[in-house]
């Protein structure tokens, strides 16, 4: 194969670090000048980014996990215009392109996976992921892989890739004067900052425990959490029961969060599972001083007492403790911080996009 002609598979309608990693490929492959396409569903934030960089995509409805007529048009559209590898970046897009594979079978397939948490265990869910018709897996970090490997998907078929951001993302961005007036935040306070999706893995009770515990140490803090989910409303209840609303700060879903982590002081992940964890890697690309647990890949990027700070998963008091030490250190905080904007370059999106065109190329 001397040029892949790859064809990008992600019918997911919401927008998360999984469709941010599949465009950041699709673009990188099209400013080498590569033959690369993007099939998502019509109306989808996906569809509406693709638009707005002007990047070719096709939109074909997917409604279901076994939606054969979807893996008709697929099949159609792929074999139509030449495309030869079809890269899967959601289990529901690995269905979907099982699906094309069989009204096309000369397709070749990857697949992404994205989460450190186990295979299911029925019979659908192992043939998607260890049967013979996938060409290869992208594990987005060492922890993935580890899992993939003990769920039965074969070595040889597994890739390392890790996730990559755009580490000059956020350089246009200014930090906001009325930043703290805006969310009522006072002036002699440290921000402690967190960007992430309120769903269970993320695991916001151990975030606001920790700062439960950390206030009693230090009132001088206030917490900014910037996300949405279907968790929001549970963790404000929990968060009055906890007796700091005053304290902190919900901020919703942020189209651009760059004026956010130019106003954090610190930012901490408290992640119970977690693929890689990118949030951290736009948090360091932006010389943030960062704290972690040891969910998933989250070890991979941050070199504890180095470039940030690691704890253990769901351990609030050993969470407020780092959060204590780093507020009330700022020789340390300067250290993690300049250490962060060099570790930060390891996950460029450039590093990523190369190592999938070389996956391509060796198929």
């Amino acid at each position: 194969m001397k040029e892949p002609a790859v064809l990008h598979v992600d019918p997911e309608r919401q927008w998360g670090g999984g469709q941010q990693q599949a465009l950041y490929l699709h673009l990188g492959m099209l400013s080498r000048g590569l033959k690369s396409g993007f099939i998502c569903n019509p109306g989808s934030e996906l569809a509406n980014r693709l638009k707005q960089h002007n990047a070719h995509y096709h939109c074909i409805r997917h409604r279901f996990e076994a939606d054969i007529l979807a893996g008709i048009q697929l099949a159609l559209y792929a074999r139509a215009h030449a495309y030869h590898i079809l890269h899967l970046h959601s289990s529901h897009a690995l269905s979907w392109g099982l699906l094309a594979k069989l009204f096309y079978p000369s397709l070749k397939l990857i697949a992404s996976r994205r989460v450190d948490l186990h295979i299911g265990q029925n019979f659908l869910s192992r043939w998607k992921y260890t049967g013979p018709m996938v060409n290869a897996m992208v594990a987005i970090s060492d922890k993935v892989r580890q899992v993939m490997l003990q769920d039965g998907v074969p070595q040889g078929r597994i890739r390392l890739i890790y996730s990559g951001v755009d580490t000059q993302k956020f350089d246009h961005v200014s930090p906001d004067p009325d930043y703290r007036k805006h969310w009522q935040i006072p002036e002699e306070t440290i921000i402690i900052g967190t960007v992430a999706a309120f769903v269970s893995p993320k695991d916001y009770r151990n975030f606001f425990g920790a700062a439960a515990i950390a206030l009693k140490s230090n009132p001088r803090l206030h917490f900014v959490a910037v996300g949405d989910g279907r968790q929001m409303a549970t963790m404000k209840e929990l968060v009055a029961e906890l007796g700091i609303a005053d304290k902190v700060c919900f901020s919703g879903f942020q189209s651009c969060v760059g004026s956010h982590l130019k106003a954090f002081d610190i930012f901490v992940i408290a992640s119970k599972k977690e693929g890689l964890g990118t949030s951290v890697l736009d948090a360091m690309s932006v010389g943030l001083p960062v704290i972690g647990t040891r969910a998933g890949g989250i070890a991979e990027m941050i070199e504890d007492g180095s470039s940030g700070l690691l704890v253990e998963v769901r351990n609030s008091e050993a969470l407020a403790q780092a959060i204590v030490k780093l507020a009330a250190d700022k020789e340390l905080r300067q250290h993690l911080s300049s250490h962060a904007l060099k570790r930060v370059h390891d996950f460029s999106k450039e590093k990523m996009v190369d190592a999938n065109i070389r996956l391509y190329k060796s198929l």
